[in-house]
């Protein structure tokens, strides 16, 4: 139970930020491009990685899963799942599933806008 707390509680954390940059970049630079969403998933991405290989590389035993838990499936879950996917394309490539890795980027993103657009046209069907 406690690690989906941790969880529940850095996922609320990370989309208040999102939430806070996306705000804070509407404001700045306007609506007509979503630059607020691009700037979370850009340094949800570098944070991800760094906490990733500071966790894997240079943490001590005294950083427990919790700490991981509530890190990175927590606060950078819920500022950007975009990070996770990053970070599931890197441990491809870098185990050398290259095939694997292409075929994960182009399935996550033609299948993603495709359910988007299925979504989006049920709803027109159905109302």
């Amino acid at each position: 139970m406690k690690p989906f707390l941790l969880v529940f509680l850095g996922a609320g954390a990370g989309g208040m930020a999102r939430h806070a940059v996306n705000v804070g970049c509407g404001r700045l630079c306007g609506t007509e491009f979503p630059w607020g969403i691009l700037i979370v998933n850009v340094t949800g991405c570098l944070i991800m990685g760094l906490a990733a290989g500071w966790f894997a590389f240079k943490a001590g035993p005294a950083w427990s899963q919790d700490a991981r838990l509530f890190m990175t499936t927590g606060v950078l879950g819920g500022y950007t799942t975009f990070s996770a996917f990053a970070l599931d394309w890197a441990a491809l490539w870098e185990r050398g599933a290259h095939t694997q890795a292409v075929v994960y980027v182009a399935a996550s993103v033609v299948l993603s806008l495709a359910a988007v657009f299925l979504g989006l046209a049920l709803v027109r069907w159905l109302t």
